[in-house]
């Protein structure tokens, strides 16, 4: 592409329009213009109200804004889009409804209508029909003074909210953060946020004025204790629970300012008096000092005296930390430990058996312990680490939000890549005291949903082992080493805290083909060969188990019964399985001829394999599956262990006509070819004919992807896409033969399989269909009914929508293998520069007129190769 004009005719040729779409994102930044001017501009290919991709947030849009700020597996809380504080999540469990009352509050003194909450208008949904909101909400911060205008924009890890009131001469803005550092795991994991309120006097005259931050003592719970004492320049929220549950939680707020004063107790009395009486001394430009009480205490406030000349800026920054060491987390059954367990016999289920890595020394307690603990001992000292370390856990945070943001990719990828890396500052994500990762699926209201980093889910999830590799790592490990037995039998959910588990239901055929290929996407990210030597005997178990259990007669599809990510099994084999089965057969193809291990029984396979899902599995357009249950070793599906419940006369009756229930038969399943795409993700090399790849992709596109569901019946899970909204349906009939009872889930639309979807259009070159999904799912994603930050399904911040990673690969063809010391690029889109993450530093790549160029701008990347399409390029 040779100029401007040819991107800009690009992307319009490829349904990228307005000038939104190629602004470059490089330039973007915090202090762009006002989000009311880019309001003005919310229109997107023709449609009035529609909000710019990759835009500020306003108006209607800001509804529903809620964006996550914490550490990996640390806690968290939101900042909404209008600048109120929830989702407070700080026990080691979800809290998703926990808006407790904290608020930013200034005074400027001397004027009418001088004080108000440092927030927006408050949203439309929060003044009816909440749970007790016919009892009036008493107390409720919604009650009191608010700006009148605001506008959102995300630039993760920052979030900044504008806000502007006619009855103030200051233009007030806030930057909500915590620190996002790829490579650095444990700074990027700190219990931690922050909210900077930058004031601006736009009046003619100088300005006195108080901020002030305040909170009720939120910890307090039934017959618990609870306290606030002091730290510098703020106080501490403590709560130590009860008998029962003696679990203490302290949550410190505090500035960097030396002339903070703190009321450590608000006015103690009956009904809302203590809530009334903080906002007197807020609206009569107050600032208190009140020494901490025994017992009993409220609520809290600091306050800041400062003033302002005409035109004078000045920065308050108010920081979070919160400490809870101990929990009554655990999940799952110990299973037998295998005492001198030897890894080079494919077994490693003892901790500490696979001590290559720095999240191997195993964790012996009870319950689960966050990171955190093990770093710090008590809140005095996260709060100090915070406090030194504040200035550069910033600069660093933001070199990775400015390369990411000096993408020019289409702006509704940028956007749902960046969205959704929201998750993992939520709660789905967990980290043990040993520093290993162990993951929910998502979040329940107030509790983790679906546990133990589901390997069928986290299959999908493309993000963490670029930005964190030695964390995913951590994740391969569990899998191989506490969830795998000598016969190679994975379990798919792990115990926490991680030990080895029980062995007494299905493994999951999906989640353990998936990880044998994503052991190579580890070993070529990592670049550590020793690493690979020591994973591949109990990788190799786990290929034979899959083998001998799925495939035992070696025809080359997987077809006995297999447990999968619908939480079902299917019978017979399948283009969505036996894609896996490709893919895992060429990785151990690959591994072993780099190790000199005997692979001729994966080649035979993979041959069978390729063979037996373009033909036997594919009907002339796309995928499907050939549902048998007669002809199998597994004789009966009405016997057979499951979710989903017994047989019924009536289905026993159904299955004598159709089979066994939930199957997809002669469906168009938009998970048809899913590990053909999870192979493309990790770099194993594609078997798969690339024709027909694509038929199937098309199929995909043009039957499943729904621009209106109106008249979509969906009897299951409605509410992640319905009415007049778009979305990616699981599986359609298009040719008939639906069957009474198909796979559980098959009527919903999950955003994880629709990134899927249109990242794998993209790497095949068909960029604008791609596209029209991302956007079907942005759309329903715009902050006036769902939060932007949250793609849920069966909880919030469901893992599987990290699939959203993908695009950056998908679009550019960027990948660094660590061991050929070699940068690909395979760009579907002319020119671009789009962001780069590795085991040891960030940066960006870039190709202009065919030439390729890069820029590390955190840590370092040894690159010794460079090729650009199949084709080396110079360095």
């Amino acid at each position: 592409m040779k100029s401007k004009s040819d991107r800009r005719d690009f992307l319009k040729n490829i349904g990228v329009g307005g000038a939104a779409a190629i602004l470059p994102l490089g330039k973007l930044s915090l202090s762009d213009p006002h989000p009311s001017d880019l309001e003005k501009a919310s229109s997107r290919d023709g449609q009035p109200g529609k909000r710019p991709y990759n835009s500020a947030y306003t108006g209607q849009h800001l509804s529903r804004v809620a964006f996550p700020i914490g550490g990996l597996g640390a806690g968290m809380f939101c900042l909404e889009g209008s600048g109120a504080i929830s989702h407070v999540s700080v026990k080691n469990t979800p809290d998703i409804f926990n808006e407790p009352g904290l608020f930013a509050a200034i005074s400027v003194k001397g004027i009418t209508n001088g004080a108000k909450l440092l927030e927006g208008p408050v949203p439309d949904w929060k003044k009816f029909g909440l749970k007790d909101a016919a009892n009036g909400l008493g107390g409720a911060t919604t009650g009191l003074p608010h700006f009148h205008q605001a506008g959102f924009k995300a630039r993760f890890p920052f979030a900044c909210l504008d806000m502007t009131d006619n009855d103030l001469p200051l233009k007030v803005q806030l930057t909500g953060w915590s620190p996002f550092i790829p490579t650095d795991d444990d700074n990027s994991s700190l219990p931690v946020g922050a909210i900077e309120y930058k004031f601006t006097n736009t009046g003619k005259t100088s300005a006195e004025a108080v901020f002030s931050f305040n909170t009720k003592n939120f910890l307090t719970i039934d017959s618990g204790k609870n306290s606030i004492r002091p730290t510098q320049n703020g106080f501490i929220l403590t709560e130590t629970g009860t008998a029962e549950k003696p679990f203490r939680t302290d949550f410190a707020i505090f500035t960097d300012e030396s002339g903070t004063l703190v009321d450590h107790c608000w006015f103690r009395g009956g009904w809302w008096d203590p809530i009334t009486m903080a906002w007197n001394e807020i609206k009569n430009g107050k600032s208190k000092s009140n020494p901490p009480v025994e017992k009993d205490a409220p609520g809290a406030s600091l306050y800041v005296p400062f003033k302002l000349l005409p035109g004078q800026e000045k920065i308050i920054k108010v920081m979070f930390a919160w400490y809870t060491p101990d929990s009554e987390q655990t999940y799952g059954q110990m299973g037998t430990r295998k005492e001198n367990c030897d890894p080079a016999s494919g077994c490693c289920n003892t901790p500490g058996d696979l001590a290559i890595d720095k999240y191997d020394k195993g964790f012996n307690g009870k319950f689960y312990k966050p990171w955190y603990s093990s770093k710090f001992a008590n809140i005095e000292e996260v709060s100090a680490y915070w406090l030194q370390h504040y200035k550069e856990l910033k600069q660093k945070s933001t070199l990775f939000k400015d390369a990411f943001f000096s993408s020019t990719l289409p702006p509704e990828v940028v956007e749902a890549v960046a969205s959704n890396l929201s998750i993992l500052k939520s709660p789905t994500v967990m980290r043990q005291f040993d520093g290993r990762l162990w993951c929910f699926e998502g979040c329940g209201d107030n509790w983790g949903c679906c546990h133990g980093s589901c390997t069928h889910v986290w299959n999908y999830a493309q993000a963490i082992p670029h930005l964190f590799p030695a964390l995913e790592r951590s994740l391969r490990h569990t899998e191989f080493c506490e969830n795998q037995d000598t016969s190679g039998h994975q379990t798919f959910r792990a115990n926490l805290p991680i030990q080895p588990t029980k062995h007494d239901f299905h493994a999951a055929a999906d989640g353990q083909l998936g990880g044998i290929m994503k052991v190579y996407r580890e070993w070529r990210i990592y670049g550590d060969n020793t690493w690979l030597k020591k994973m591949y005997p109990m990788v190799k178990t786990s290929m034979d188990y899959c083998i001998n259990t799925w495939d035992p007669r070696h025809r080359g599809a997987i077809e006995e019964p297999h447990h999968n990510t619908y939480d079902i099994e299917f019978w017979g084999g399948d283009g969505m399985h036996t894609s896996f089965y490709c893919g895992a057969l060429n990785a151990m193809i690959a591994m072993g001829k780099f190790l000199n291990k005997d692979i001729a029984e994966y080649e035979r396979l993979s041959a069978k394999a390729k063979k037996m899902l373009e033909t036997e599995l594919y009907d002339g357009e796309y995928f499907i599956q050939e549902i048998e249950y007669k002809g199998l070793s597994a004789k009966d599906p009405a016997k057979a262990q499951s979710f989903g419940g017994e047989y019924s006369t009536e289905a026993q009756e159904l299955l004598q006509k159709e089979g066994p229930k939930y199957q997809y038969g002669k469906g168009c399943l938009s998970d048809g070819i899913l590990g053909a795409w999870i192979g493309r993700m990790c770099g194993v090399e594609e078997t798969i004919d690339r024709q027909k790849i694509k038929s199937h992709l098309l199929a995909v596109h043009k039957y499943n992807l729904k621009e209106n569901l109106s008249e979509h019946a969906n009897p299951q899970r409605p509410t992640y896409a319905l009415g007049d909204e778009g979305g990616l349906l699981l599986c359609t009939w298009p040719k008939g033969g639906k069957l009474s009872l198909p796979f559980v889930y098959s009527d919903e639309v999950w955003t994880g399989i629709e990134h899927q979807v249109a990242s794998h259009l993209m790497l095949m070159g068909h960029v604008k269909e791609g596209l029209e999904i991302v956007r079907a799912s942005r759309d329903r994603y715009d902050g006036r009914i769902r939060n932007p930050f949250n793609e849920y399904e069966c909880g919030s911040w469901y893992a599987r929508a990290l699939s959203s990673y993908g695009y950056l690969q998908a679009l550019t063809g960027v990948r660094y293998d660590a061991v050929d010391k070699t940068l690909h690029v395979d760009s579907k889109i002319g020119d671009f520069t789009s962001f780069l993450s590795t085991e040891t530093g960030f940066g960006t790549v870039s190709l202009r007129q065919g030439k390729p160029s890069y820029k590390i701008v955190y840590g370092d990347i040894n690159i010794q190769k460079i090729i650009v399409s199949g084709k080396l390029a110079s360095v």
